[in-house]
């Protein structure tokens, strides 16, 4: 049995009719051709720096402890820091500045010395309705008009669907049409054409349909493609526009990428990071690229497709998670243009043209081992139509990409029959075969009409249970290679399970695994259940994705982050410390009757500690039966897989 046997081809029926519209539509963003125009709404020089803290939300903490660090820096006749923020009641009462705790929205005017006034008391607000946003951006510059304008906004990101949520608003979330209008409006009503600088304090918002919308806003745009840990930004790096009233706003995105990549180095959180300073001025040539690309594409997809598929597998990805339904599907835009451009000549030139592009917007970037490579802006590409989002097709941006997507699915949807992975002796299962490590290889035969097709290798391992289902703890990379007239899969696994222990308690976890190029790096993302404290009879269930980092040569863990996932916005943020709340590792259980259902590996769960927790591969008991599978994927989603009961030794 396939791990993930509903990845089948088609578009969905709810979205291909729409798709198919706005295949011959162009993308969005700027005329490459236009000049910018001089900047309006200038007064003077310096900066004014605006800061919209989305703080009603399990994010809260971090938030306080951003703004303090704006605190420490202040204002002076070179700088005026504003700043909201909107507060919960559930997330502590962890003080800001002067203002100690409260709860509700505040609109702060910060201070030498981290001294401050308040404009407004708002009391229960929306911060995700954009009324709130662009009053916000109006009244800040109308009260303190500069030379240099400055936007940061910081909660969950989830790119293209937006940020947020605000807990306190029926989690309401400010998508991404809300977040231009907003920025937009609140410009227009203080007389200024555009931002120096937008930046999202937040997961996952350095995405090409994110810039391509808010290209017309700012000059430059500073955010992370990939999930953003919960220090966030250094904003001790606003310390140079107090220094140096003529900073510009390139020295200001590279200031914050140098603090960010620092403060990360401090926290020990550097392996996986990114962030990037974005060129907007130059988005109307990458749009032009991308369209180019997109069309290209479209009008080969039959041909073009295979190398499609085999380059999503292989490129660099953000906002991953064993879960496919919590997975963002973000692929970084430069490497996977590169990789398709390289298997497929037909569209080698397009492929050329979006990396040159995108090369030319991008300004500065940082990374980790394990996002080496990142090359600024990411992609929305599901790997299969049942996992797209309906709601990408009202993004404006994507309209070229949607078209292409749209194609590529039919062109899974049509791979023949005879087309499509078989594994030549599926009743007799994988040669198995038990290596003197104790680990133990599968092995399989397949058709070779398939080849050109196939996207990727896995095998897989559960445990069997005594009602017939079984339950799986881990998937990891196989290897499939052409023999002649008889192509062979091949896949390891060590026979051991990934065991969380707090102290007190212990469970099995699922894993994902993950090597940096060096292989000297493993990640690791574990899907796991969170409850606060403040919910000891486990009523709220929150999706939570523990990310772990193990230096191979040492086998020792060097960092772990436990993310929230907030499945209304789809954001993703760093959990809060909360010691006395509950974590339950999450596994993957197909029914006798072939269901699958994600659920707790335990009952008694783990006290979310993060600095407690241990990590340990441990061998599983001697005559312990499991299923171990072999499969195969084409771009179209279809699987051929070999399994095999095996009893430990």
């Amino acid at each position: 049995m396939p791990l993930y046997p509903t990845r089948v081809s088609g578009l969905l029926a709810a979205t291909s009719a729409l798709v198919l519209l706005t295949a011959s539509c162009s993308g969005g963003g700027s005329d490459p051709e236009k000049k910018a125009a001089g900047h309006t709404g200038r007064e003077g020089d310096g900066w004014t720096v605006l800061h919209y803290s989305m703080a009603d939300t399990n994010l809260e903490p971090f938030m306080v402890a951003d703004v303090n660090e704006l605190g420490a820096v202040g204002s002076n006749e070179n700088l005026h820091v504003r700043e909201f923020m909107d507060r919960s009641a559930e997330y502590g009462d962890d003080e800001v500045l002067d203002q100690g705790t409260w709860v509700g929205s505040r609109v702060l005017d910060i201070g030498a010395g981290g001294a401050t006034e308040v404009v407004e008391d708002l009391g229960d607000v929306d911060s995700a309705d954009p009324a709130v946003l662009s009053k916000f951006i109006a009244d800040g510059i109308e009260a303190h008009r500069a030379g240099h304008y400055a936007l940061i906004i910081s909660d969950h990101g989830a790119s293209w669907p937006g940020i947020g949520p605000d807990e306190g608003s029926d989690y309401d979330v400010l998508d991404l049409a809300e977040i231009t209008d907003a920025i937009s409006t609140g410009l227009d009503e203080a007389g200024v054409d555009k931002l120096d600088l937008l930046g999202f304090d937040a997961c996952l918002m350095a995405n090409y349909e994110v810039a391509s919308a808010v290209a017309p806003l700012a000059d430059r745009l500073v955010a992370s493609q990939e999930l953003e840990p919960g220090h966030g930004w250094d904003y001790g790096s606003l310390q140079l526009l107090a220094d140096n009233p003529d900073a510009t706003a390139d020295e200001l995105g590279h200031e914050i990428l140098a603090g960010f990549s620092g403060q990360a180095t401090e926290q020990g959180t550097q392996d996986q990071i990114t962030l990037a300073l974005i060129d907007l001025t130059k988005m109307g040539a990458v749009d032009k690229a991308v369209d180019d690309f997109a069309s290209a594409l479209s009008e080969q997809s039959a041909d073009v497709a295979p190398a499609v598929g085999q380059s999503e597998v292989t490129t660099l990805a953000f906002g991953k998670s064993p879960d496919e339904t919590q997975d963002k599907h973000l692929s970084d835009l430069g490497q996977l243009a590169g990789a398709i451009g390289e298997s497929a000549p037909e569209v080698a030139d397009q492929a050329d043209a979006v990396v040159s592009a995108l090369d030319g917007a991008v300004l500065d970037s940082v990374d980790g081992v394990g996002t080496a490579g990142a090359t600024g802006l990411s992609i929305y590409l599901p790997p299969v139509a049942d996992l797209a989002d309906g709601a990408y097709l009202d993004v404006p941006s994507a309209d070229a990409w949607a078209g292409f997507l749209d194609s590529y699915y039919n062109a899974g949807s049509a791979i023949p029959t005879d087309e499509q992975p078989a594994f030549t002796d599926p009743e007799t299962g994988p040669d198995v075969s038990f290596d003197d490590d104790g680990s133990i290889t599968l092995e399989g035969s397949f058709d070779p009409a398939a080849l050109d097709n196939i996207t990727a290798a896995t095998i897989s391992y559960a445990l069997v249970n005594d009602d017939d289902s079984i339950t799986y703890y881990g998937e990891e990379i196989a290897d499939f290679a052409d023999d002649g007239d008889a192509p062979v899969a091949s896949g390891n696994y060590d026979l051991t399970v990934l065991q969380i222990d707090d102290g007190q308690d212990s469970a099995y976890a699922y894993v994902d695994l993950d090597l940096s190029d060096d292989l000297s790096t493993a990640f690791f993302d574990v899907p796991m259940t969170y409850y606060a404290s403040t919910d000891p009879d486990r009523q709220d269930a929150q999706d939570a994705l523990l990310s772990l980092v193990l230096d191979v040569n040492s086998s020792d863990f060097i960092s772990e982050t436990i993310y929230i996932y907030d499945e209304e916005s789809g954001g993703y943020g760093e959990l809060a410390p909360d010691p006395e709340g509950i974590v339950v590792p999450d596994v993957l259980t197909v029914g006798a009757d072939g269901e699958q259902v994600w659920e707790p590996t335990t009952d008694v769960g783990l006290y979310s500690d993060v600095a407690s927790l241990t990590y340990e591969f441990v061998p599983l008991d001697s005559g312990t039966t499991i299923q171990a599978d072999l499969s195969l994927v084409d771009f179209g989603g279809n699987t051929s897989t070999l399994s095999s009961l095996v009893e430990v030794p």
